[in-house]
């Protein structure tokens, strides 16, 4: 895969998911950069085999629209404001800014997106009521790849489910995908404790405005709900650490969590770890869930792309007991939740 492909299915992946600006930027980019600029120069001799895995496309996408955000590019805001009807006025200025502003871009490509796409919280509302029917216990979190934590308070925002709403009373926000399916069982999940990892967290001060660079220019209702989320991250400070996710598991896995559910999840998360370190975290899982009793029981919970599709797939592996149970599928950016979970 090339680059200029690269882009092309990134731009196609964009307008299914309702981004028809970012679509479009992309389609240029796929169509128009030719080498002779220190950004196009990196981008075209990127690694074939490591585009899709390093969401090149998205790191670009990102680091134009953090030029626009932080008013370091004038013109280029201007057209992400009112984009112009030609494609040639819009690409001498996405050109003009990929060479004017090369220094920094080439440090954004060098970061991979972190989006911590708020709307995947609905996933895990629905889950956590799920799991509190079950076991009727307390819940421990603990999340790979968390970012800034912004997922990681998901019990302080509200579902809206076919008109019924789950969550605090007072939420910081409040997500209403299309549900279809059965409703997620009455049972409000208490959160015990919770921590997060990341190679690279996230402050949700210091890189507001790199984590709003990488929510499509176009899509203002993910904004809305990332700023509000932000805002309560800067107050409440969830615990990040910063360092390999499945070393940092290993070690929350062996310490005890009495009378609780022990909750390891992620949302699209695990394709981008390498196979090895895959590997070696299902194995991991399976070792401490074979340790685990019925009143402290281990659940992993993925939100991952698989092979089937529409969007992602939704799966608790619970111990004792090593029991897979498919809960449904539900789009990337939370849009949409297929919820088809059993009885508790």
């Amino acid at each position: 895969m090339s680059f200029r492909s690269h882009a092309r299915a990134q731009a196609e992946a964009c307008a299914a998911l309702g981004s028809p600006f970012t679509a479009r930027l992309l389609t240029l980019l796929s169509e128009r950069l030719v080498p002779g600029g220190a950004v196009a120069d990196r981008l075209l001799a990127w690694p074939k085999e490591r585009l899709r895995d390093d969401a090149v496309a998205l790191r670009l996408a990102g680091a134009l629209h953090y030029l626009v955000l932080t008013g370091a590019a004038p013109i280029l805001a201007r057209a992400y404001r009112a984009p112009p009807d030609s494609d040639s006025q819009f690409w001498r200025i996405i050109e003009a800014a990929l060479r004017q502003h090369a220094p920094g871009i080439l440090v954004m490509l060098d970061q991979p997106p972190q989006t911590n796409e708020v709307a995947r919280s609905a996933v895990l509302i629905a889950s956590a009521h799920w799991l509190s029917a079950r076991f009727e216990l307390p819940l421990v979190l603990s999340e790979l790849g968390a970012s800034a934590g912004l997922n990681l308070l998901w019990d302080r925002y509200a579902l809206n489910a076919g008109g019924q709403l789950f969550g605090p009373p007072d939420p910081v926000l409040t997500l209403a995908p299309d549900w279809q399916g059965e409703l997620p069982p009455n049972a409000p999940p208490v959160v015990r404790a919770r921590a997060g990892v990341d190679l690279a967290p996230l402050d949700p001060v210091a890189d507001r405005q790199r984590m709003l660079a990488y929510i499509w220019a176009d899509q203002n209702a993910r904004r809305a709900r990332s700023v509000a989320a932000l805002d309560h991250a800067a107050e409440a400070r969830p615990e990040i650490a910063r360092g390999c996710a499945i070393d940092w598991m290993e070690a929350r896995l062996a310490r005890p969590f009495p009378q609780a559910v022990h909750l390891v999840f992620h949302t699209v998360v695990w394709q981008y770890l390498p196979l090895e370190a895959q590997i070696r975290g299902q194995a991991l899982l399976a070792r401490a869930g074979a340790r685990m009793r019925s009143d402290e029981p281990l659940v992993h919970l993925a939100m991952e792309a698989d092979s089937h599709g529409p969007g992602a797939g939704l799966r608790l592996h619970i111990w004792p007991g090593d029991e897979v149970i498919t809960l449904g599928r539900a789009d990337f950016h939370g849009r949409w939740v297929e919820w088809n979970a059993p009885e508790p």
